[in-house]
């Protein structure tokens, strides 16, 4: 009866309870921050997917145009353009087409993990459930590797739900996605199958389970270790002038001013956001550039984000100054941001495109093999869309980094995304049980613990300085050693599903002909 009911319902008004249902997804990340919806939210996808014979593709693609844009609807705060020349009309025409874009990008993942449980799924039970986790997380996963990824569902957690997100030690986000599949697919199944209860009461007890072993993890005394106090300054240089002569001299000022403040309240070393004063670092040097003075004044070490120059393009830059005004190492940011930093297909689209660009110059991204070593030892350093990314940070940990950096701008959107990038760092530092220090254009540079405790966190659109002591450490989690390894095994889990779903299938056959 139900299932019969549910097929009735996947023309228009499936549409609706897929777009409806993953609305509520959408609002579970920050700044909302109503995670527990996630829990929930994708039962209604899994059972409408499950039950139906045609029209999956349109209730996942609902399903995903709900979560993805409305947690996405952020970037179409880079409107108005008229500062970069964009007219009105045309700078609205862009916006809408960048958040249709990644909103359709993201639901692409949800379309193909319908389309592929409705065809090779095993119909019901636990290896449909472990089959639709599996399948998700491998999407994922699949997903990030290429160049434009921002939403998985498991920053729908953060920083909320700090319990649950300990779990990411284990394997990183794979795990808290993974286990949010299970609570969510345990649900559905008390409506495809006979068994109500049962799996009604199994979603609840691995809910708690979950939960209360993440609990005890996050209570758990840090070890001590290495000192470090550090500053931070928040320049609060709108995008609107950051690229001309007015933000040029704000910036100047701003930096210069607050690195001297700081330096004479003790601080060891100072973090300043990316792009903080805008010129090729070399300009800087041979212009003796007041900033530049200042640090061969106060002798206070700087990690300073600027533009870095290879050949003929340049690249988006975290230097690390001596307090000799040295220069002792430098990072290159390896994640640009497609169309902003540079652009896809540029024969094809970069005559079209070109002006969504400030930069006279395409950006050069740099290695993802390099490392950032400074005098108070190894970094994990991520420079704004990085964050989004954490195989970038775990590598980073594995080699020995000590402690987390990101320089972020965050100029660009409304205030929903800096709040999710805080989202994600938090992630960052619990899965890697690491120090992050966040320093930002405009908002919000933070303090976060190995736990995820946000000790400390700035206004939005404020110039702001502070100090902190964080701890270098060097512990190690199972997914800092190891990195993802759980993707692989449920990517082997949803082949050998699917195999034996086949082979059942077939015997099936002549049984039914």
């Amino acid at each position: 009866m139900i299932v019969q009911i549910l097929r009735r319902w996947m023309g228009w008004r499936g549409v609706m309870l897929g777009l409806g249902a993953g609305a509520l997804v959408g609002i579970s990340p920050a700044p909302l921050g109503a995670f527990p919806l996630a829990w929930v939210g994708l039962a209604p996808l899994w059972w409408g997917v499950m039950g139906a014979k045609t029209g999956r593709w349109r209730l996942a693609l609902a399903w995903g145009c709900g979560f993805h844009g409305l947690a996405l609807a952020w970037i179409t705060g880079i409107h108005p353009m008229t500062w970069m020349g964009v007219p009105w009309g045309a700078s609205l025409a862009i916006a809408l087409l960048c958040w249709l874009l990644i909103t359709l990008w993201g639901a692409a993942v949800v379309v193909v993990w319908g389309e592929v449980m409705g065809r090779f799924a095993p119909k019901v039970g636990w290896q449909n459930l472990l089959f639709g986790a599996a399948l998700w997380c491998s999407l994922e996963t699949l997903w990030q590797w290429g160049p434009l990824w921002w939403s998985s569902l498991a920053y729908t957690q953060s920083p909320g739900n700090l319990a649950l997100l300990h779990w990411g030690r284990i394997s990183g986000p794979t795990t808290v996605t993974f286990l949010l599949m299970v609570v969510n697919g345990a649900i559905a199944q008390a409506f495809l199958t006979p068994k109500r209860r049962f799996w009604a009461g199994g979603a609840i007890s691995l809910l708690i389970l979950i939960h209360s072993l993440g609990a005890v993890w996050s209570q758990q005394p840090l070890s001590p270790g290495e000192p470090l106090k550090v500053g931070m300054i928040q320049g609060n240089i709108p995008n609107e002038i950051k690229l001309y002569p007015t933000g040029w001299s704000r910036a100047i000022a701003g930096y210069t001013t607050g690195y001297e403040t700081l330096a004479q309240q003790g601080v060891e070393v100072i973090l300043t956001p990316e792009t903080a004063l805008p010129f090729p670092w070399e300009e800087l040097v041979q212009n003796h550039h007041p900033f530049y003075q200042a640090v061969e004044r106060q002798g206070v070490p700087v990690w300073l984000g600027a533009f870095g120059q290879r050949g003929t393009s340049y690249t988006n830059s975290l230097f690390t100054i001596t307090g000799a005004g040295e220069l002792y190492s430098r990072y290159d940011k390896v994640k640009l941001v497609p169309l902003g930093e540079y652009i896809p297909f540029q024969a094809i689209l970069g005559g079209v495109i070109n002006r969504l660009s400030p930069l006279d110059a395409h950006l050069a991204a740099g290695s993802p093999a390099q490392l950032f070593d400074t005098p108070f030892g190894r970094a994990i350093v991520g420079i704004c869309y990085e964050s989004a990314f954490p195989r970038h940070f775990q590598r980073q940990a594995a080699a020995g980094g000590e402690f987390i950096l990101t320089a972020s701008n965050n100029a660009h959107y409304s205030p929903a995304m800096p709040a999710q990038h805080h989202a994600l760092d938090v992630m960052r530092a619990i899965e890697l049980d690491r120090w992050a220090v966040r320093a930002t254009n405009t908002g919000y540079s933070a303090i976060v613990t190995p736990h995820g405790e946000t000790l400390w966190i700035s206004g939005i659109n404020t110039y702001e300085l502070h100090t902190a002591t964080i701890e270098r450490r060097q512990t190690r989690t199972l997914y800092s050693q190891w990195g993802d390894w759980l993707s692989l095994v449920l990517g082997l889990m949803v082949l050998s599903l699917a195999y034996f779903a086949a082979q059942q299938r077939r015997r099936d056959l002549p049984r039914n002909s």
